[in-house]
């Protein structure tokens, strides 16, 4: 019961914020999301609080979140309006819940579903010549590791399906060695920093919020280790030469 009451209570929190924030948002106002994102420090990261039992549904879990829930919720509320309307577009595919596979997973179909239907821009294309080509394969791969894919072949099929149509696809993205301790120009406050690797059959290993400290670059984000969200203690960049997996970052901002 008590948590419950906690979640119903972070919720309307949640809807208080987004109702008092402006339906129209200028391109310099990314900082928003900057401003959003710091109200979650402390919040409790709990991995897979979206896998439930039953069919496919909406879950806001604001008191408990993972590294893409985080910026999703911050996304939804500095997107202002209706926060649960907001949210939907972002975590399903054209906004639609058709089943578990519709869900955006692969971050690089989360970021292609916001460019098509408007709220973000990938200021990479336009910052960066290096590119990558998409393929996926990772949770096809690994059915075992994921809840509504362990006992459904169709949904595995699906999954292959997405995987499928993902892979070979373009995109552009900033290698590592490229990143300063002190960031670039073309990247701002509030701007969603998706981490590349090379994990076979995957493409994001973790999202956060870019943040600027004593003027180095910081990431804001939910933090498995630490199991909360957190400001990062290192730069950026250390962040990245520190684990060997990442290779390095794509970067999108909110639009309108």
């Amino acid at each position: 019961m008590r948590r419950l009451l906690s979640v119903i209570v972070s919720f309307i929190s949640v809807m208080t914020f987004a109702q008092q924030q402006p339906a129209e948002l200028t391109p310099q106002d990314s900082r928003t999301m900057l401003q959003i994102g710091k109200s979650y420090l402390g919040t409790k990261y709990v991995a897979n609080t979206l896998d439930r039992d039953g069919e496919e549904e909406l879950v806001i879990r604001t008191d408990a979140v993972d590294c893409l829930t985080f910026v999703e919720y911050t996304l939804a509320q500095a997107l202002g309006s209706s926060f649960t309307e907001n949210l939907q577009k972002i975590r399903y595919r054209d906004g639609i819940i058709d089943g578990y596979p519709s869900r955006l997973h692969y971050t690089s179909d989360w970021i292609e579903n916001g460019i098509r239907q408007g709220f973000l821009t990938d200021v990479t294309v336009e910052n960066s010549v290096q590119t990558l080509q998409l393929n996926l394969s990772y949770m096809s791969a690994h059915p075992t590791l994921y809840k509504k894919l362990a006992n459904s072949p169709e949904n595995v099929t699906r999954m292959t399906e997405y995987e499928k149509a993902l892979s070979g696809k373009i995109v552009h993205w900033l290698p590592k060695s490229e990143l300063p301790e002190n960031g670039l120009s073309w990247i701002m406050d509030g701007d969603i920093i998706a981490i590349t690797t090379k994990l076979p059959g995957l493409d994001i290993a973790h999202v956060g919020i870019a943040q600027y400290i004593k003027g180095k670059l910081h990431l804001l984000h939910a933090s498995s280790t630490l199991g909360k969200v957190v400001v990062s203690d290192d730069p950026l960049n250390h962040m990245l030469n520190n684990n060997k997996s990442w290779t390095g970052i794509r970067v999108v901002r909110m639009s309108h």
